[in-house]
């Protein structure tokens, strides 16, 4: 079991940055994969990046490659995303999530969830 609490968002002008934190509870995180997704009003929740257990792979969606860093720290049991040169449409609620699969992109393939946290970005 895992439980998973979000921090980090906020309103940030297009081209500026944020890091969103993920702390999780348990004492397995570092078993876990963890993934972030976000979702805007009236769209589906969408895969961001993914880091593996170790950190030593991490994947990314199309959209955030080159700007976005995903890293985690097992020893704070802490999953990070660094966000650059963000643009109005990265606008969304954020959440981090936990999976035993080595890598998943799917909102489905992830067993727990965080409640999210709000990202704004003003053009």
């Amino acid at each position: 079991q895992v439980q998973l609490v979000e921090s980090g968002g906020g309103l940030v002008q297009a081209g500026g940055s944020l890091r969103l934190s993920c702390a999780a509870s348990g004492r397995t995180f570092s078993s876990y994969t963890m993934g972030w997704f976000r979702q805007a009003p009236g769209k589906e929740r969408e895969f961001v990046a993914a880091i593996t257990w170790s950190g030593g792979t991490a994947v990314y969606a199309d959209s955030v490659k080159g700007r976005f860093a995903i890293s985690r720290d097992n020893a704070e049991n802490t999953v990070y995303l660094q966000m650059n040169s963000l643009k109005p449409e990265d606008s969304a609620v954020y959440y981090c999530a936990a999976t035993v699969n080595y890598i998943a992109t799917i909102p489905v393939e992830y067993a727990y969830w965080g409640q999210g946290t709000q990202v704004t970005v003003s053009s």
